[in-house]
């Protein structure tokens, strides 16, 4: 699950020596903590959508938004492990927007064009049990 996200991508989000000074040049910790958001939004999205094909992308073949989403949630763990309390506003604003819009695409309020739908199933309800009851009788006092 770590390729689908790149330290090249955090670029966009976050400054390098800010993310150096946040992770201590530990790379492993990245790689744990982008498992741990990409499960976390395998947990809103994996009811409507296909999501080992969604975070099995690498590069080009990403979907922005979702990519988008996962760095904000990623970076606003790292500073959970950094320091809590410090946080800056605008990380905690980020991952509530993003676990706002998981909700809406597990709720089915938001459609998000171009992600592999999970195929839908037949399910078939029926059984070799049949309920059945009497009918109700009239008692007349």
């Amino acid at each position: 699950m770590a390729n689908f996200i790149t330290t090249e991508d955090y670029n966009a989000s976050i400054h390098q020596e800010i993310l150096d000074a946040v992770i201590r040049s530990d790379a492993t910790i990245v790689e744990v903590v982008e498992d741990r958001a990409i499960a976390e939004m395998r947990g809103y999205m994996s009811r409507r959508y296909d999501c080992d094909k969604i975070f099995s992308a690498e590069g080009e073949q990403r979907h922005q938004l979702v990519l988008m989403m996962a760095i904000d949630i990623t970076i606003y763990h790292l500073f959970c492990i950094h320091n809590p309390r410090m946080m800056s506003e605008i990380r905690v604003e980020r991952y509530e927007r993003a676990i706002k819009w998981l909700e809406g695409v597990r709720d089915g309020n938001i459609t998000v064009d171009g992600l592999p739908e999970v195929a839908s199933e037949v399910k078939d309800y029926s059984s070799q049990f049949q309920v059945r009851s009497n009918k109700k009788r009239n008692n007349n006092i």
